[in-house]
C-alpha cells in the first residue's frame, strides 16, 4: 500500500529516533511505497566495494542509508520549527500545513 507520507525529496527534517537523534538535514530520497527516506548525512553505512573504473581504489566507501519516515519530523520553512503536518486540498491540490504556525508549507 502506496500511500502519501509527511516529508518529500528536498524537504528539512529533524531526527527524532535513532542513533541520529537530533540531527537536522534535507531528504535526498523518499520511498513512499516502503515509507522510508535517505537524510543528508544521517545513518551513515559502510560498503565494501570492490576496484572498478569509476572508483580504481576500492575500499570501504559510507554512504547514507534509508529510515524509517516516523523517525523524521518536518522543519516549517516558515516558523523554522519542527512541527506535525495536515493537509487541506486546494483546487484538488493537497497542500500540506504546518501545525503550528497555520500557514502553507507547499508554495
Amino acid at each position: 500500500m502506496a500511500s502519501s507520507m509527511h516529508v518529500r525529496r528536498g524537504d528539512k527534517v529533524r531526527i527524532i529516533a535513532g542513533k541520529d537523534n537530533g540531527k537536522e538535514g534535507k531528504v535526498l530520497r523518499a520511498f513512499p511505497e516502503k515509507q522510508r527516506v535517505t537524510v543528508e548525512h544521517a545513518n551513515m553505512v559502510k560498503r565494501a566495494t570492490r576496484p572498478s573504473q569509476k572508483n580504481p581504489q576500492g575500499g570501504i566507501m559510507q554512504n547514507e542509508g534509508t529510515m524509517h519516515v516516523s523517525n523524521v519530523m518536518l522543519i516549517c520553512p516558515n516558523c523554522s520549527e519542527p512541527t506535525r503536518v495536515s493537509r487541506r486540498r486546494e483546487g484538488g491540490d493537497r497542500i500540506r500545513v504546518c501545525k503550528k504556525c497555520g500557514k502553507d508549507i507547499d508554495k
